[in-house]
């Protein structure tokens, strides 16, 4: 962890209003998860309680608290990808990855998240990987995702 990195965001965005979500996002982005060692750092110079800081990270479901895999697999779980079957797909998925939610794969490729809409609806169940939202996914379609993804 960055002590420096996580200071100087905290700095950068403590004066905005509702700070506190856009410090966690920022520091996400930057080191993509919130460690552990950084809530009293964020707690002291924002002038709140350890615990504010932490029920804040734990409450939303976005915040990782531990280092991602190369990539980040996120199945919806909305209502229209759960009428389209992501229910299916995601017990598909564990299985494949051998892994839950909120985990990560043994070679660290891939970490697997919720995620409760894509905005993807007219096209459920989806995933996405990164950045890039796939549609109609299927466990075929599934495995092919995920084969991409781990290649170097």
């Amino acid at each position: 962890m960055s002590a420096s990195v996580i200071s100087r965001i905290v700095r950068e965005l403590k004066a905005k209003p509702g700070a506190l979500l856009p410090v966690l996002h920022a520091i996400q982005d930057e080191l993509g998860y919130v460690p552990e060692d950084a809530v009293p750092i964020i707690a002291s110079e924002m002038n709140l309680t350890r615990a504010e800081v932490h029920g804040v990270v734990t409450f939303y479901h976005d915040f990782r608290s531990h280092p991602p895999g190369r990539h980040v697999v996120k199945i919806c779980q909305a209502e229209s990808c759960q009428a389209a079957g992501s229910a299916g797909l995601t017990a598909f998925a564990k299985k494949q990855m051998g892994i839950d939610f909120h985990q990560t794969t043994a070679d660290k490729a891939c970490s697997l998240e919720p995620v409760y809409c894509l905005g993807n609806c007219a096209l459920s169940p989806s995933v996405m990987v990164d950045k890039e939202v796939f549609g109609r996914v299927t466990e075929q379609r599934f495995n092919e995702i995920l084969a991409e993804a781990r290649e170097p």
